[in-house]
């Protein structure tokens, strides 16, 4: 993995920098030294680390509208960074970029039930904004495994989604307002507390952006209600292409379920070892279907997916008796990916997503090309969505293992590509699916979204290394068009 060669004006100028960033954030808001900075030298893709230049830790809007405008005026590089669970290297630091942490941005700002939202700093866990709200009855519905740890302006920054993204949706959908700083230091509001906002839709345009636009420093969501019932099934299926079958089967009748996931048997066996889910040993594929709303449609739905399950040769059908019981079917699932480190010394979590209706075939190439990399992979997806999460087992000591896990990962995801679908569903590009940009995108696509990021950060100072495959400058780009129609745009404005 090739980073962009370290700037060596900038190196020289280190203690300036440094010295710089003491005045905007005094006191122990800027680490400076090896030791303090190792804990940021790598994101949760954690094959590849990288030593930032200096970490700087603002708790003021202020402070980090003072940090990005002195960067653009003396054109130092900025990685931003929220709670690190980066799965992709989106927040890898880069050794001539300070790294900008968000994580003193923690507060609930405010809860406003009647119009059912909520405003959040970005460093608020995934999982805090429940637990603040579930008093009254209320949740975040985007719920990321990592949701314990995860920042909600990191997910923002990568869209993330979640067991329930199926039916209630990613970031992009539960969002309502973002505060955001731009690189030359202006602050800015995108939406509000209102349902949809007049314009361009450039909150959007942020959601999902990885870094590369802005900062996010405030954060409206959407609360719902929690459901009055909900209950899970657990299927297991004596093949995976019975439970991939069951996958499509089910959409196709009209039911849209809250959670729809599947673990193949290796990673059942985990989960099952790691959390005592009750899981079935015995099957090839597990399914884990939750129905929510109220409790005569629930019955009703169940009822439905167990029949289409048998139909296609479930042998097990459990549905949780209770609350405790569906948070436990829940649980292992929830915990798959640390579960996986048990028979591993690392694994890489890949991330593509698939038209559901090609899950068989998806199943059956990874399993041969398993064989090829002389690697194991384990699956655990978002099978309602067709977002697949292999789990590639490795030894990053063992350089030729590495290189193997790579290549894999690689071949995966240019398949999803090749049977209509992308190279991310939630994960984002970051640095470890940038270079294969090129297998979905031309370089049309490309130069057109760079051209976005040039309106936003002209010199390509915010996250660099990140995403693109290749930089071209500003001046090279010339103005936005739309390619089919030749219709020249003007030019856009650069906040």
């Amino acid at each position: 993995m090739h980073m962009p060669p370290l700037d060596p004006d900038i190196l020289s100028r280190r203690a300036e920098i440094v010295a710089a960033l003491r005045v905007i954030v005094p006191g122990e808001g800027v680490i400076d030294d090896l030791d303090g900075m190792r804990p940021y030298e790598c994101d949760a893709l954690s094959a590849y680390r990288q030593m930032p230049l200096v970490v700087v830790l603002p708790d003021t809007v202020a402070q980090v509208s003072a940090i990005l405008r002195y960067c653009q005026d003396h054109k130092v590089k900025v990685v931003p960074r929220g709670a690190g669970t980066s799965l992709s290297g989106g927040s890898m630091p880069v050794g001539d970029a300070i790294l900008l942490g968000m994580g003193k941005f923690n507060r609930v700002l405010e809860i406003d039930y009647p119009n059912r939202c909520a405003r959040v700093q970005p460093g608020v866990t995934n999982l805090g904004v429940s637990k603040a709200v579930e008093s009254e009855g209320f949740y975040y519905a985007p719920d990321p495994s990592s949701q314990i740890a995860c920042s909600i302006g990191g997910n923002v920054a990568e869209n993330s989604g979640g067991v329930h993204c199926l039916k209630y949706g990613l970031t992009t959908n539960n969002l309502l307002g973002i505060e955001m700083v731009l690189m030359n230091g202006e602050v800015v509001r995108l939406g509000g507390k209102h349902l949809d906002a007049g314009g361009y839709d450039l909150m959007g345009l942020m959601t999902g952006s990885e870094g590369l636009l802005g900062v996010v420093t405030e954060v409206t969501v959407r609360l719902l209600r929690k459901p009055t019932t909900a209950r899970a099934v657990l299927l297991g299926f004596p093949t995976e292409a019975g439970a991939a079958d069951c996958v499509a089967a089910v959409i196709a009748s009209g039911i849209i379920p809250g959670g729809m996931e599947m673990m193949d048997k290796d990673a059942v066996k985990c989960a099952e070892n790691y959390v005592g889910a009750g899981y079935p040993l015995d099957a090839e594929g597990l399914l884990i279907v939750e129905l929510d709303g109220p409790p005569v449609e629930v019955d009703h739905l169940v009822a439905r997916v167990e029949e289409i399950a048998k139909g296609r040769g479930a042998t097990t059908c459990r549905v949780s008796r209770d609350e405790q019981e569906r948070v436990l079917f829940w649980a292992g699932r929830k915990a798959a990916f640390p579960a996986v480190g048990q028979i591993t010394p690392d694994y890489m979590c890949l991330d593509g997503s698939v038209p559901r209706g090609r899950l068989v075939e998806v199943l059956a190439e990874m399993r041969q090309m398993s064989k090829t990399h002389r690697l194991r992979v384990v699956n655990v997806f978002h099978a309602g969505d067709g977002n697949l999460h292999p789990l590639i087992l490795f030894d990053a000591n063992d350089p030729d293992e590495l290189k193997r896990a790579e290549e894999f990962g690689a071949d995966i995801l240019r398949l999803c590509v090749r049977v209509g679908g992308v190279l991310t569903g939630e994960h984002g590009v970051g640095i470890e699916k940038r270079d294969l940009m090129g297998e979905q995108f031309t370089e049309i696509d490309l130069d057109q979204q760079m051209r976005v990021k040039c309106a936003f950060d002209p010199d390509h100072l915010l996250n660099p290394g990140k995403v693109f495959p290749k930089l071209r400058r500003c001046a090279e780009l010339g103005r936005l068009v739309v390619h089919q129609n030749k219709i020249p745009f003007p030019d856009i404005p650069r906040f």
